[in-house]
């Protein structure tokens, strides 16, 4: 079931053919919090990709917690090369 839930949301996104569409629709969807969430994970994951930075100093400069910043390395950690550079590609490509 819970793969029919996610398969439909996927598709209901990909029929946002716009940012601002899309944007309406996660207004709608999310909360606040959960939008927040979202941008946060996906700083840590840009940062972490990027190498530049510790951890902790990740934490400071995006004001989340060592345990967001933990799970994203985790994450990473367990990607296979071709899954990496796929996320790499993704997320720092990204404006």
């Amino acid at each position: 079931m819970e793969s029919e839930y996610w398969d439909k949301a996927l598709g209901l996104i990909t029929e946002q053919g716009r940012k601002e569409s899309l944007a309406s629709l996660f207004l709608l969807l999310l909360t606040l919090d959960e939008r927040e969430a979202i941008g946060a994970r996906l700083a840590v994951f840009r940062a972490l990709l990027a190498g530049k930075l510790t951890q902790r100093q990740i934490a400071a400069t995006l004001n989340v917690s060592i345990a967001t910043i933990t799970r994203c390395s985790n994450t990473l950690k367990n990607l296979s090369d071709a899954e990496r550079d796929r996320l790499q590609s993704l997320i720092l490509s990204a404006p």
